[in-house]
């Protein structure tokens, strides 16, 4: 009867614990599925660096396709946040990646006639590649 009592005693352990592993291994198969998942309303890919871009009508890595624009005036021992821009393939209009932007709302420029790039806020002049924001050079590309 010892017998039968303790065997029935080790099953049940035996059998709780293989419970617990296999809870264990459902939240490591969850979490794997986890990662890369993070994607916007167009499908892109926020953990791979990806945002919408509206002139391309597609899913970009700024750092990658457009052109790095530095602050003029960096803080000192801060980390250097860029700005980037990208023209469109016709060059008539550039869309504007700013760091501090946390709304994801899209900054469009268009091309005058002096060839400068703006719109009510922003100036970009190509010939300096210089961004102005309100009037004020806030940004600047390394043009040699």
């Amino acid at each position: 009867m010892k017998k039968l009592i303790l065997t029935a005693v080790c099953m049940v352990g035996l059998s709780a614990c293989d419970q617990s592993a296999k809870i264990t291994e459902k939240n490591i198969k969850n979490e794997k599925q986890a990662v890369g998942s993070d994607k916007d309303d167009h499908g892109c890919i926020a953990s791979a660096g990806q945002t919408w871009s509206e002139l391309k009508q597609d899913c970009i890595q700024v750092f990658n396709e457009g052109f790095r624009l530095n602050p003029v005036a960096p803080q000192k021992d801060a980390a250097v946040i860029s700005a980037f821009i990208l023209l469109s393939d016709d060059q008539s209009k550039l869309e504007l990646f700013l760091p501090d932007q946390t709304d994801h709302h899209t900054i469009i420029l268009n091309k005058d006639a002096q060839g400068m790039y703006q719109n009510d806020q922003y100036t970009y002049d190509p010939d300096k590649s210089v961004l102005y924001v309100q009037g004020i050079e806030k940004y600047k590309g390394n043009v040699e």
